[in-house]
Formats: structure tokens, sequence, C-alpha cells
């Protein structure tokens, strides 16, 4: 939970002891606790510990550099006692998009109160809640005339697990520094 980041970032400090931290929620005083315990040591964060995702953003980031001038919108849907929405992982998502668009976008949640048209600078991000779905996020690009949606489904939770081993993994004896599941990635490539 990301209410124990100043417990856990005191802690990995003081031990001099590499940090996993896979969670989302955290506020600014929190990242920026995350940041400065990077400069002293090694620290892994991400949203989303599945390799499918981080490739998912990988893919996105490409399409949005690929389309600019398609329509961006995230759709995410997870089980009914999901409390955050949207999720972390869709955030993530549209932060990773708008490192690549020329665009300052801004983040557009539902549109059930907004009666405007869509505007360029958009990214639409949509919540569903029901029944057991682990997680499933699409990011779609609609262009003129042709529309791609990228599309992760994570059938278990193991897939975080087995993605949080691969980052413990990466990180023995890493130097101090911010990593994320993109250097986890390219490290084996």
């Amino acid at each position: 939970n990301h209410a124990c980041t100043k417990d856990l970032m005191d802690y990995a400090v003081r031990t001099n002891t590499p940090c996993v931290v896979a969670t989302t929620g955290h506020t600014v005083e929190e990242l920026e606790m995350i940041e400065r315990a990077a400069e002293k040591i090694a620290i892994f964060r991400s949203a989303n510990m599945s390799i499918g995702v981080a490739i998912l953003a990988d893919f996105a980031k490409r399409a949005a550099a690929l389309m600019p001038d398609a329509d961006i919108e995230i759709v995410e849907k997870h089980h009914n006692q999901k409390l955050d929405a949207p999720s972390g992982t869709a955030l993530a998502l549209a932060d990773a998009i708008s490192e690549t668009v020329s665009y300052n976008p801004k983040y557009t949640y539902d549109r059930h109160s907004v009666r405007k048209k869509r505007e360029k600078e958009e990214i639409g991000i949509h919540a569903i809640r029901g029944g057991n779905i682990v997680g499933e996020h699409t990011v779609i690009f609609a262009g003129t005339d042709e529309v791609i949606e990228i599309k992760h489904s994570a059938t278990s939770k193991e897939v975080f697990a087995q993605g949080a081993i691969r980052a413990a993994r990466f990180m023995y004896k890493k130097p101090a520094g911010l990593y994320d599941m993109t250097n986890v990635l390219e490290s084996e490539i």
C-alpha cells in the first residue's frame, strides 16, 4: 500500500537494501521520497508488474508516435472489488503515451457529464468494474478510416508475482537509481 512508502524508504536506505515498489496511488510527496531514496539505493518502481503490460506500454508509445493524428482512448477492466478507478496501470499507460505525443495531453475520465466534442489533446480513460476480472487494458488509436487496438489481459494474479520476481532478480547488485520494467525488458533483449 502506498501509505507504507515512508517506512519502506526509510528502512531500505538505512539498511542499503534495493527495493521493489509495486503499488499505485502514491501522493506527490511519496513519489518525491522514492526519488530521493533512489539517489542512495537502487529502487524499482512500476504501477504494474506484468511483463505483458510493459510490452503493451512500449507498443502504445510506438503507435502514438506513428499515428500522431489518432484519438487515443484507454479502457481498463477489473474485478468488482477494486477500489481505485481508473487503475494505476491505466494512468501509467496514459503517462507513457504522454511522453511520446507532440502535444500536452489532458486526461478525460468518462464523458457523461461533458457535453462537447472531443478535443484533440485528450486521452480518454475509462474504467469498468465487474465479476472477477483480474485486469484488462486496451489502448485504442482511432484514426481516419482505421482503428488500432492494443490489448493486454491478465487471467491470473500470478503474472504480477512472476514480474516481481524478475524485477527483484534484475535489481541484484544494481547501483543507486530508479528503475522500471522497461529496464528489465531491455536487459533481456
